[in-house]
């Protein structure tokens, strides 16, 4: 007997000395603090005082006396640099940004022959490539007031050659393709359009070189995918972006069974730098990582598989949001309608019973007003404790915008869409259906709670150029003087709380991050200036010195 006590003594012993040692606390000092507290109400302090688990032990005031520390633990003078809790995108594709940033990129091009170039010398510096795949082309940067044209097959060609490319406009709705590339997924001029989506064609009836929404998959499915290899160093370009721009958090809309897997992989390895609330690609992606019910939080708040996302209609550049009228400049199309109406409440309605959130995307007024009325039918039957999202809500009739708050709907809108479309939207549209689109103040006015986001790689993932984009309504170089409709511009801290309050509470995380409460994550950034001294002009310009993400360093700019 004991000798077997000894024994247990022993194993308790290695016990202890297996595990790890408590983390220090960290005191950050001679701060300049902004948050939100519980109440939405902007706060300042001086101190933040981190516990060793990485949450919030406390905020407190300047000229209040510091916490007494212990031998171990951190003390750092952050000498007046303005500190804010770490940023959410509320909408975004993560791996997709990794893919851009790591991919032919064309979206510096300003011509047709610009990008032409850009192609050639991407296809010469990557020769063994069997495919040549990237995207961010805008036509309209090509031309005058959003009146240019889509390129065509035969400019690919020039710039290609034999080999297979594939080009997705900047928005992903749209996909610009060689002739190999058309060869190689049989796509001829007797190939018929696929419901939901358009095969342009030239004055011949022959295919043009661009497949609008859902006809992008005629050529994805002879596409390779990108290896396990490629797809981690996606990843890993994605993560160390995100906290560059101060990014600790991302909505990710349409998440893949590959990418779950892979984003599990970085999470069991001590790889993932940022909190991701994931929204499956569907209702296949859903069933194939979850299908009874939504996981729950990973890798200590890191991982959650939350929603699903689907999709209503296209989008405005290509003519594929579904309008109420026809386009000012296509009147023979009103875009693509993706669902029809049973199928739309049948998919939102499984969501819902499996415990899912909805995130659905619709941009044009037709699609925002059959998504309402879809969610008016299954309100009575779930209620309003997923709180379902319509992701962009971009052209709304204004009769429409009340209907969110009834419904008790998140509207998901990315601000630096507005000075980027605004004169696309205005040839699309004409001035007189301008009225709710890109509503962002009218949303807010009508009490509907409103997340902000970016929808990288369509845009920037810089928070600070969405936040810039929402208070001014301007483009970085200024345009236009005033601003583009600035009845909808938000204030600086509503466009803040849309990167983190608000961002938290549509992603079910209230309390736990876009906050520094007590109790809260540690996730926060030291900035180069303050954003409520200098002029709203400038705050595109605001460089992140330092992300930390649960009280540790994921970033520094001048190590």
């Amino acid at each position: 007997m004991p000798m077997f006590r000894l024994l247990l003594a022993l194993l308790a012993g290695l016990a202890l000395l297996a595990q790890p040692a408590l983390a220090a606390r960290t005191l950050i000092i001679n701060a300049n603090g902004y948050m939100f507290d519980g109440t939405g109400m902007l706060r300042r302090f001086g101190t933040l005082f981190i516990g060793a688990d990485g949450k919030v032990l406390a905020t407190l005031p300047k000229g209040a006396a510091e916490p007494k520390l212990e031998v171990g633990d951190y003390r750092l003078d952050a000498k007046g640099q303005t500190l804010l809790p770490g940023l959410i995108d509320g909408h975004g594709h993560l791996l997709g940004l990794g893919l851009r940033l790591r991919l032919l990129d064309l979206g510096g091009a300003r011509s047709v022959a610009e990008a032409q170039a850009a192609i050639a010398r991407y296809a010469a510096a990557n020769a063994n490539a069997k495919w040549i795949a990237g995207g961010g082309w805008n036509q309209e940067q090509w031309g005058e007031g959003g009146r240019s044209r889509f390129p065509t097959r035969a400019e690919l060609d020039a710039a290609t050659g034999d080999k297979p490319a594939a080009l997705a406009r900047v928005d992903g709705h749209a996909l610009w393709v060689n002739s190999a590339a058309l060869k190689a997924a049989g796509i001829t001029r007797a190939t018929k359009d696929p419901p939901g989506g358009r095969i342009l064609r030239d004055a011949a009836g022959n295919p043009s070189g661009i497949l609008v929404d859902t006809a992008i998959a005629l050529v994805e499915k002879a596409r390779p995918k990108p290896g396990a290899g490629e797809a981690e160093k996606a990843l890993e370009a994605a993560l160390a972006h995100m906290a560059s721009v101060g990014l600790t958090g991302l909505h990710d809309m349409g998440t893949t069974p590959d990418d779950w897997a892979l984003i599990r992989a970085f999470g069991d390895e001590g790889r993932l730098t940022a909190r991701i609330t994931a929204y499956a690609a569907g209702i296949e992606s859903m069933e194939a990582i979850a299908p009874l019910r939504p996981t729950p939080w990973l890798y200590q708040d890191r991982l959650r598989l939350i929603g699903i996302k689907f999709l209503a209609d296209g989008a405005l550049g290509s003519r594929g949001a579904w309008l109420l009228a026809p386009y000012a400049d296509e009147p023979t199309t009103r875009g693509l309608q993706l669902l029809d109406d049973t199928r739309q409440k049948n998919w939102l309605s499984r969501a819902n019973f499996l415990g899912y959130q909805v995130a659905i995307h619709a941009i044009g007024d037709a699609a925002n007003r059959q998504v309402l009325d879809s969610f008016a039918e299954i309100l009575p039957t779930y209620g309003d404790r997923f709180r379902n999202r319509v992701e962009h809500a971009q052209v709304v009739n204004p009769a429409d915008i009340p209907r969110f708050a009834a419904l008790k709907l998140t509207a998901s809108m990315q601000p630096t869409h507005g000075p980027s479309d605004m004169l696309m939207a205005e040839t699309r549209l004409g001035p007189d259906r301008l009225d709710g689109a890109f509503a962002w103040k009218r949303f807010l006015t009508a009490n509907v709670p409103l997340v902000l986001g970016s929808d990288t790689p369509v845009e920037p993932a810089n928070p600070f150029f969405g936040i810039h984009a929402a208070v001014t309504r301007q483009t970085r170089e200024g345009a236009p003087p005033g601003g583009w409709r600035m009845a909808d511009a938000l204030t600086l801290e509503q466009a803040l709380q849309g990167f983190t309050t608000s961002a938290a509470l549509a992603g079910h995380m209230e309390g736990r991050v876009g906050t520094l409460t007590p109790g809260a994550w540690a996730d926060f950034i030291l900035l180069d200036r303050d954003p409520f001294t200098i002029p709203p002009t400038d705050l595109w310009k605001i460089l992140v010195q330092e992300t930390w993400l649960a009280g540790g360093r994921i970033y520094v700019r001048n190590p």
